[in-house]
């Protein structure tokens, strides 16, 4: 087994074909074509299924994908370590966040700090967090309450309640705080499955005796906000992630209060990947050594 190959074979694997693996790394098609047929050869195992033109991993492809991702993230770290002279001059740094806002005072610093450094950030829930810094994917999570794992660094930043919000024009709009036994008799609009606020708050239900259901069920924060804004509902969030919004007015939830934990997370393998390290010892300074924030309640939006 020879390095060629395995990088040969890795850049098939990510980039989903062999024309675009060649591109990616100079190379003629026939060349990473070769590199990847000899390893097949060589170990008597089948890699990549090739019908009808499209090149799809096998099972063992996919196993040996996931140590190659491995394998080269630590190539990036080493050479990155050995760069270290260049002092964050450059590089990218990917975020994905079930709120971004919850780290926009930790970006500004950031990009203060290391304006070389490129940042991309793209939205997703708990599940799709976590799956794409599993996938190598992406670099820091920003997430609630994220399960207990070796696998993961976590650094905690703040910890919010939950409250319910109406359309201003409903005749909810006025309403006291309301139980969570109140708010299960009205249409209730929810999230994915994926959301941790709509897994807490059903936790929550659940040990009082109470079964949320929905009347509708959207994919993501902004098209629950659009639905309830219409007057179709009452929706959930965060006191942190509510925002302005003149067309949206909150209702308190009563009773003990149904917190929702935002933390920072990397793989424990990649925490000290220099970008990745920057970012979480900036965040830590900021937060107070990563402890957790607990915010007074937001006044009411009215």
């Amino acid at each position: 087994m020879r390095y060629v190959q395995l990088r040969a074979f890795h850049h098939v694997a990510i980039s989903g074909g062999f024309s675009r693996a060649a591109a990616e790394l100079f190379l003629t098609q026939p060349a990473i074509s070769d590199q990847v047929r000899k390893l097949e050869a060589e170990y008597d195992v089948l890699l990549f299924s090739r019908e009808r033109r499209q090149v799809t991993l096998t099972p063992d492809g996919e196993k040996l994908l996931a140590i190659t991702r491995r394998l080269f993230d630590a190539e990036s770290q080493a050479l990155e370590f050995l760069a270290e002279s260049r002092a964050l001059r450059s590089g990218t740094l990917r975020i994905v966040a079930d709120a971004a806002h919850h780290i926009v005072d930790i970006l500004h610093a950031f990009r203060e700090r290391y304006p070389g450094v490129t940042i991309s950030i793209r939205a997703g829930n708990t599940e799709s967090v976590v799956a794409n810094l599993m996938s190598y994917d992406a670099d820091i999570g920003v997430l609630g309450d994220p399960n207990p794992s070796r696998e993961f660094e976590v650094m905690r930043l703040n910890a919010t309640p939950i409250t319910a919000f109406v359309g201003r024009d409903s005749p909810l709009a006025a309403s006291p705080p309301l139980s969570l036994a109140e708010l299960a008799r009205l249409p209730l609009v929810g999230r994915e499955g994926g959301s941790k606020t709509r897994r807490r708050l059903e936790e929550s239900a659940a040990q009082v005796g109470v079964e949320l259901t929905y009347v509708i069920e959207a994919e993501g924060r902004e098209a629950v906000r659009e639905i309830v804004a219409s007057g179709l509902g009452v929706g959930f969030v965060s006191e942190a992630e509510f925002g302005l919004d003149p067309r949206l007015v909150t209702i308190p939830i009563r009773g003990e209060p149904v917190l929702m934990e935002e933390t920072l997370i990397c793989l424990s393998e990649r925490r000290e990947a220099k970008t990745i390290r920057a970012f979480l010892d900036l965040a830590r300074a900021m937060s107070g050594d990563g402890r957790v924030q607990t915010p007074k309640p937001h006044a009411r939006h009215s």
